[in-house]
């Protein structure tokens, strides 16, 4: 899938968010502060790994 127009302020990181689109995800998981400015692009969430793990695992 390709975008349409650049999203992220490095154009290298579309990639990512297109890959994500593409394959239906809700969450890029990423240190890379460009995408964390994002936040959010359609339907996907662009968060720290750490709030990945403090909010989607599994502790039980």
């Amino acid at each position: 899938m390709s975008l349409e127009s650049s999203i992220c302020v490095d154009p290298d990181d579309d990639k990512f968010i297109a890959c994500a689109l593409g394959g239906k995800c809700n969450v890029i998981i990423s240190g890379d502060k460009h995408l964390l400015n994002i936040s959010r692009y359609k339907d996907v969430d662009m968060i720290k790994p750490r709030e990945f793990v403090e909010n989607y695992s599994n502790s039980d």
